[in-house]
């Protein structure tokens, strides 16, 4: 197949660059940089550029005979969301909605969305499958959710295939070492533990330690950054094979907690990992793991890396070659 990866640059998208190419696929990345690296497009063509650019996207939809499309290129911190919404709106809704009308204008019929499990927003029962209410709580959730529903819509309208593809905790690094996660600002646990590890920060915060858990910290799932893009690719291989629209739901299926998961990064870091224990932050639901079953029965997806330890080993060798 011939693709577009959009935010082929980011932490999911260049890992999806690489395992198309690795499985003999033709890849071209666009990515405007601001969150991005250029250099972690190791693999295809790279163009330089935004979404929100139609003349650039009729462009580059001109040049080539895409299959499809994967669509990565989103913001993602909650909390910058909710300070700053119109940010969020405008590049995740608006934007996407730019790609969308010119994927339409060019004939190309088959979208593969990156999506997140904050649509769902507080869970009302864990673990969460595809029929859970949908009631994000903040803008990015929101975001997320309004092109969900718009994916819809098209369907509806024009016939537009699509793959909704919804996240909970990404995680770990490409098994090479080629590839790994480089957020700025770092939200996310275990970059963070592991950060405290390598000494880049001195402690790792706890947020709350009386949760109906069993050790009284939160609970999430974590999924390697490889296991969700081998769903990509299996979603993408479906569409255009002639399967129908669907939502899927990407995760581990266990839960991990905070301590559990700073235990671990013990053993595998063979590093003291000094901790504060701090109080709850608003929002933080008790437990948040995913109902996978129908991507395993209706993508064949195998995760390979279900383990904690591998997870958090490869995110350390990671850490490890890139920032020592």
């Amino acid at each position: 197949m011939n693709i577009l990866v959009t935010g082929g640059a980011g932490y999911i998208g260049s890992h999806m660059v690489k395992i198309l190419f690795r499985n003999g696929h033709d890849v071209v990345t666009l990515d405007n940089l601001s969150t991005g690296y250029r250099d972690a497009v190791k693999y295809g063509d790279f163009i330089e550029g935004d979404i929100a650019d139609a003349n650039l996207l009729d462009r580059i939809f001109e040049l080539n005979q895409f299959d499809g499309v994967m669509h990565f290129a989103s913001f993602i911190e909650v909390e910058r969301s909710i300070k700053f919404p119109a940010d969020y709106y405008l590049n995740n809704f608006s934007n996407t909605l730019t790609l969308l009308e010119a994927m339409l204008r060019h004939q190309i019929n088959h979208f593969i969305f990156s999506s997140s499990a904050a649509i769902f927003g507080e869970p009302e029962y864990t673990p969460i499958d595809e029929k859970h209410r949908k009631r994000p709580i903040n803008p990015y959730g929101k975001s997320k959710l309004m092109v969900e529903q718009v994916l819809e819509d098209y369907e509806a309208a024009y016939g537009f295939k699509s793959v909704c593809l919804r996240y909970f905790n990404a995680a770990g690094a490409d098994p090479d070492g080629d590839l790994g996660e480089r957020h700025h600002p770092e939200t996310h646990l275990i970059p963070l533990i592991l950060q405290a590890a390598s000494s880049r920060r001195e402690t790792i915060s706890i947020f709350g330690q009386n949760y109906s858990t069993p050790d009284g910290s939160c609970l999430r799932d974590y999924i390697h950054v490889v296991d969700l893009c081998s769903a990509h690719l299996l979603a993408l291989q479906g569409l255009v094979n002639g399967a129908e629209s669907k939502s899927y739901n990407l995760g581990n299926g266990n839960g991990f907690s905070v301590i559990e998961v700073i235990d671990v990064a013990r053993q595998v870091t063979g590093k003291d990992i000094k901790v504060i224990k701090e109080q709850r932050r608003p929002g933080d639901p008790a437990s948040l793991v995913a109902d996978s079953s129908l991507a395993k029965s209706e993508l064949k997806w195998a995760p390979q890396f279900n383990d904690l330890s591998t997870i958090i080993e490869h995110a350390w060798n990671w850490e490890m070659y890139h920032f020592k």
